[in-house]
């Protein structure tokens, strides 16, 4: 299962082989990158993708093996020296300054000088409003890079690689924030780069990006290279069986849920913009959600998922408005804390910013929502908050040496696993899922499904929200879709249809 060698691999890696404490990271990993050509990356958490990318591009330099470039042999010493070479790479994790613009993080530490030699912002900020207009990305380069949300700052960061002279872009998992309309200008772009010449590696966890963007793929398994092939070789059922390991037949079967009273239930849930344009984030949601069933909110980026699920959960008490019922009782929500008590458990998107805290242990994570459960006389009990994270760690399948690891260790999937842990150990009502898998490869989202499915069916309230079509039409009992703030749809099980439930979330 080789690559066709009449296309010119512009890098090629050989043999490389990367060890950490405790960790052999890759094992003699080949790789080889074609010009003008999609070359993915595919692999569980923990396969090694990005050891293998942080090679290529300078930010891992010690290491054995052996990088050719253009068929020479070379050393680089850091990312800079990578970057002069035409080897650039947008991270998984944003690599952005919050409190600088945008045309300044841009060109962050290469800014254009004047001939005073101060920098010179009107050019820095021309050359950054080009770069995002090829992006298709209206919006003032001066704005702080706090101000945007999780997927445009991705743009921007796409924007920053694309700023360099580039003949190899790595992207690793470019597309996890992005809506689906940018996810077309991205795919646009990136055939823009191949038509160039340029040679794109490309790490992703959805199948569908591989048939449809890639040309070669590489699969990688406990950092290891298992499989290399022309894409149009092999068919996807392939790829995910050397991905894993094994066979998989179904990687989720819902199971058919009774479903009970209506636990949740929001009548007119409106959010006002800040400011005095009088202008709405929300307007006039109103949905239920019944014991045992997953209901599904589908809609573009800016549709106000994520608002909605703020709303309803006290972030925004002055500028929200609206009625919340649980079992049948109004309640009054001015806070998160009055949610908890309520029984409303919220999944955040950004796991790693607004879920987690890092450096700690699995344990005191899993404990920060549930304080009151592993206090012993107004003292923290470490033996009860040992065991309860222990509960969990079994009941999620939690891969990890111990409770006491910290969470930075740990896969995608795993800390997401943590990040449930710590809202179940709440004992939720309802349960508030936004963007659940965003980031984890196909075997922890898998986990993921069914978690949530158990979770239905021991009769708690559960609300998704995802990006991905397929996966909120293979988990939801029904989907409401959203778009630009209003509530444009409802659809049961029976009438699933993408197109359907697409054009229901586009704008009029």
């Amino acid at each position: 299962m080789k690559a066709r060698s009449t296309d010119y691999a512009i890098i090629e890696a050989r043999k490389i082989t990367k060890q950490f404490p405790g960790v052999l990271a890759l094992n003699k990993v080949d790789l080889r990158v074609y010009a003008g050509k999609v070359n993915a990356v595919v692999g569980e958490n923990g396969a090694g993708k990005s050891t293998l990318v942080n090679i290529l591009s300078g930010v891992y330099t010690e290491y054995d093996g052996e990088l050719l470039l253009d068929g020479k042999k070379v050393v680089f010493k850091d990312t800079t020296e990578a970057r002069q070479a035409g080897i650039s790479i947008i991270h998984q994790e944003l690599q952005l300054v919050p409190h600088m613009s945008i045309a300044e993080n841009i060109f962050l530490g290469r800014e254009p000088l004047n001939k005073i030699r101060t920098i010179d912002y009107n050019k820095m900020e021309e050359e950054s409003r080009v770069l995002l207009i090829k992006l298709k990305f209206d919006t003032d380069v001066s704005r702080k890079i706090s101000s945007l949300r999780i997927g445009q700052q991705q743009i921007v960061e796409i924007a920053k690689a694309l700023s360099f002279d580039v003949r190899v872009l790595i992207m690793d998992e470019p597309t996890s924030a992005l809506s689906e309309s940018e996810t077309k200008t991205l795919f646009k772009l990136i055939e823009s780069l191949k038509s160039d010449g340029v040679a794109i590696v490309y790490i992703t966890h959805k199948m569908d990006e591989l048939t449809q963007l890639a040309d070669y793929v590489t699969i990688l398994r406990d950092g290891c290279s298992v499989g290399e092939s022309a894409v149009k070789n092999i068919p996807v059922d392939d790829v995910v069986k050397l991905m894993v390991g094994r066979d998989i037949k179904d990687f989720f079967v819902k199971q058919a849920h009774k479903k009970g009273n209506v636990r949740l239930k929001i009548k007119n849930m409106s959010l006002k913009k800040s400011g005095k344009s009088g202008k709405y984030l929300l307007k006039n949601i109103s949905f239920k959600v019944h014991a045992s069933e997953v209901l599904g909110i589908y809609g573009l980026m800016g549709a106000g998922r994520t608002e909605l699920f703020e709303a309803i959960f006290g972030l925004h008490p002055t500028p929200a408005s609206g009625t919340v019922n649980i079992d049948q009782k109004s309640i009054k929500i001015n806070s998160p804390d009055d949610a908890i008590k309520a029984g409303i458990a919220l999944i955040p998107e950004d796991r790693k910013h607004d879920g987690l805290v890092l450096n700690m242990a699995i344990s005191h994570n899993i404990s920060l929502a549930s304080m009151g459960k592993i206090l012993k006389n107004g003292l923290l009990n470490e033996r009860l908050e040992r065991n309860q994270a222990e509960m969990y760690r079994e009941k999620l399948n939690i891969k990890s040496y111990s409770s006491s690891q910290p969470v930075i260790k740990l896969s995608g999937g795993n800390q997401q696993k943590v990040v449930v842990s710590k809202w179940l150990a709440t004992d939720p009502k309802i349960l508030f899922l936004d963007e659940p898998t965003r980031g984890i490869d196909v075997n922890a989202k898998n986990e993921i499904y069914k978690i949530i499915d158990d979770l239905a069916a021991q009769g708690i309230a559960i609300v998704v929200v995802s990006s991905e079509l397929p996966e909120i039409m293979a988990i939801s009992d029904r989907i409401i879709s959203m778009c630009e703030g209003q509530h444009t749809g409802e659809f049961a099980r029976s009438e699933f249809n993408e197109e359907k439930i697409l054009h229901a979330a586009l704008p009029k």
